[in-house]
């Protein structure tokens, strides 16, 4: 929850009696001028936002803010952008990707070999650039391999920007992005050109990225999986963002998609998010991976 904390201690200074009325002005001209809902973010997510947006563009003012905002639709965007959070990384979190190579992902295989198909579903939801995605694969394509097992797995990745959605498609990343990728799997899963490491294609294969907003209310999980019914569903990092009324609302269609004996992974900072709401217990505290209530390992 440090992250949190840090975020809220950073916008106090904006709290004053004007700040909330300011904020939900630029709510409304965000939802009247350009059809764009914010609503759900939560207060302190979009006061920091605004306040970035006041110095990357030099504005002294909130007031002067929302005069510019009203009648430039290009800064409108650009306001909407920074509310989308895309960072992601490879194998983030060693000791949540540690727990699913070592004991979850091998008793999931273990399962699936008595099931028709034998098919392992995952969805990252607000997958950004694919890394997590991308994770998981390496794991579940080594360990189905490593075993000679009948298995398959597919894995649905979704996201709100077109733009990380090509970058995840396309499955090309930088030095910097594969740091916490070992030796073997940059080995086994990349092909290096110049200064960029592609994943290999069989592995890109296996995953489908569409665009999917968890926000829909028409639907309970990404029309791309048919069905849902995931053995795995990461969504990490994102939740933190939003109102509590939104978590709820998430949380309760991530239920809905989860497999009797799913897991849900999540961030750190959002544990404490995931056991106030109720309806999953931890797997094994305190890494962030949880299966229904009553459905435990």
């Amino acid at each position: 929850m440090q992250c949190v904390r840090d975020l809220y201690l950073a916008v106090q200074p904006f709290f004053g009696f004007p700040m909330k009325k300011e904020l939900q002005e630029i709510i409304e001209l965000m939802s009247e001028l350009y059809g764009k809902d914010i609503a759900g973010y939560s207060e302190a997510f979009i006061a920091k936002t605004v306040e970035k947006r006041l110095r990357e563009i030099s504005v002294g003012t909130i007031a002067d803010y929302l005069h510019q905002l009203s009648g430039d639709a290009r800064e409108a965007h650009r306001f909407c952008s920074s509310l989308n959070i895309t960072y992601s990384e490879f194998f983030r979190n060693r000791f949540t990707f540690g727990l699913l190579e070592h004991v979850i992902l091998p008793r999931l295989v273990q399962q699936k070999q008595k099931c028709h198909p034998p098919e392992i579903r995952v969805w990252s939801a607000g997958c950004a650039a694919g890394q997590e995605a991308y994770s998981l694969a390496i794991l579940l394509d080594e360990l189905v391999l490593a075993r000679g097992l009948n298995v398959s797995f597919r894995i649905f990745g979704t996201d709100i920007s077109v733009a990380e959605l090509a970058r995840a498609r396309a499955g090309a990343y930088d030095v910097k992005a594969i740091g916490n990728v070992s030796m073997r799997h940059i080995h086994t899963y990349f092909i290096q050109k110049d200064e960029t490491f592609e994943v290999v294609p069989e592995l890109r294969d296996r995953i489908d990225f569409s665009f999917y907003d968890l926000m829909d209310r028409s639907s309970i999980c990404p029309p791309s999986s048919i069905y849902g019914d995931f053995d795995i569903v990461i969504c990490g990092n994102l939740l933190l963002y939003y109102r509590e009324e939104i978590h709820q609302f998430v949380l309760d269609k991530l239920r809905q998609c989860l497999s009797d004996e799913g897991f849900f992974v999540t961030g750190e900072a959002e544990r404490a998010i995931i056991e106030q709401a109720g309806g999953f217990s931890a797997v094994a505290p305190p890494a962030p991976v949880y299966q229904l209530t009553k459905r435990r390992i």
